[in-house]
């Protein structure tokens, strides 16, 4: 189970560059922009939590980063920018999933301690 967990995360974080960083034109579009944004990026940081349970810190720290990164290379593309908004949407969203990862992973373990 964990190894498709680890997939699906990792699935989710080539989806993110691409669409990060195709012409803006090509970027599908399912809902509000900041919406996508969030949820895309809180459903990235809780795979990636839940991915590396030990290691969750590690974990929640890639997901912001892969934020801020994507983010800047948007600089390097002629139709797209990179914004510090966008950004405290995305690192901000994937740290709230991450987060909500790790709540549900404590609170699991608790019940089968019991």
């Amino acid at each position: 189970m964990l190894t498709l967990v680890r997939l699906m995360a990792w699935v989710v974080a080539i989806g993110l560059v691409a669409v990060t960083l195709s012409p803006l034109e090509a970027r599908p579009v399912l809902a509000p922009p900041t919406l996508e944004r969030a949820g895309a990026y809180a459903l990235f940081g809780f795979l990636l939590v839940l991915s590396y349970p030990r290691r969750w810190g590690w974990a929640l720290l890639v997901a912001v980063a892969l934020a801020g990164g994507l983010e800047a290379a948007q600089g390097l593309t002629v139709s797209r920018h990179g914004r510090l908004i966008d950004f405290l949407v995305k690192g901000g969203a994937a740290l709230a999933g991450g987060l909500a990862a790790q709540g549900m992973h404590l609170l699991l373990t608790r019940r089968a301690v019991r």
